[in-house]
């Protein structure tokens, strides 16, 4: 078992998305649902970008700045988040928001969506290509999360998060789409439910447990090979960081709980399991 501590004070209402941003040596992730983009420091300081509406997750562009999955589509961002062109419509249902997603290695960015009600079936995982052109690759999902490619690009790892189960497609690098589909983890739904993932450089999957507490590696068997548990029992996702790429980060939620949150709910929290993260790729625009 791998022990995690605290790094920031609660700076998140929800906090989502995280990833380590190489080029300023800081840790970026969202506050879903207030908007905003949070910078945490190697001193466990933060700096909030308010981008207003829903700013669902975000990934590093090749040529600097970023791209944000905003509420019902995209937009490209500069360097310190001022908006870089017009937004990309990739639907306009009011019922629907984008929650979370990732590039694959061609750098193509990919966010899946779920209804605000959560209705069953109702997300679309949708892929946003370097031309700024919106395709969608996969529908059926209810709360779409922890979308990531295996090293050698040849699948990749999802979570529906009611499924209660951790998916396995097969990835087909020329097309930018997904078939094969089949489970790779199942969990028994009583230690919370799979939300966003990592992978390792040992191809190990890193699954934030929703309602669960915790952290849990999965190693390429499938089998559980490390637990970490957490003081917050809304853990939303997980990223590896640093500089050597050997820090898991892990994110929390204080949304719902009102006066019966915890102490560190909707904080950033650190471990050091002894492995690195694989290549988390930026969007090619």
């Amino acid at each position: 078992m791998t022990k995690a501590s605290q790094v920031t004070e609660p700076c998140t209402e929800h906090g989502e998305g995280p990833f380590w941003d190489a080029v300023g040596e800081r840790l970026l992730l969202v506050d879903m649902l207030l908007g905003a983009v949070v910078a945490v420091g190697a001193d466990g300081t933060t700096q909030r970008y308010e981008l207003g509406g829903v700013a669902a997750a975000l990934r590093a562009r090749r040529g600097g700045g970023f791209v944000v999955a905003r509420e019902r589509g995209f937009q490209l961002y500069t360097a310190d988040f001022a908006a870089d062109g017009a937004s990309v419509s990739a639907f306009d249902d009011p019922a629907i928001r984008m929650n979370d997603g990732g590039c694959d290695p061609q750098g193509r960015f990919y966010c899946g969506t779920m209804a605000y009600d959560e209705t069953p079936g109702a997300g679309t995982i949708y892929r946003l290509d370097p031309d700024l052109t919106v395709h969608p690759v996969l529908h059926g999902a209810t709360i779409s999360n922890g979308l990531q490619w295996s090293a050698d690009g040849q699948h990749a790892y999802y979570n529906d998060t009611p499924t209660a189960r951790i998916d396995r497609f097969a990835f087909d690098a020329a097309t930018g789409t997904f078939a094969d589909r089949h489970p790779f983890v199942t969990l028994d739904g009583h230690h919370g439910l799979p939300d966003g993932l990592a992978m390792d450089d040992e191809g190990g999957v890193w699954i934030a447990l929703w309602g669960g507490g915790a952290v849990h590696r999965y190693d390429p068997s499938g089998a559980l090979s490390d637990v970490i548990e957490l003081p917050a029992h809304q853990v939303t996702a997980c990223t590896f960081g640093g500089t050597d790429g050997s820090t898991l980060f892990i994110t929390t939620s204080r949304e719902g709980l009102g006066d019966k949150a915890e102490p560190a709910a909707g904080a950033v929290f650190a471990a050091s399991p002894g492995v690195r993260g694989s290549v988390v790729h930026a969007f090619a625009a």
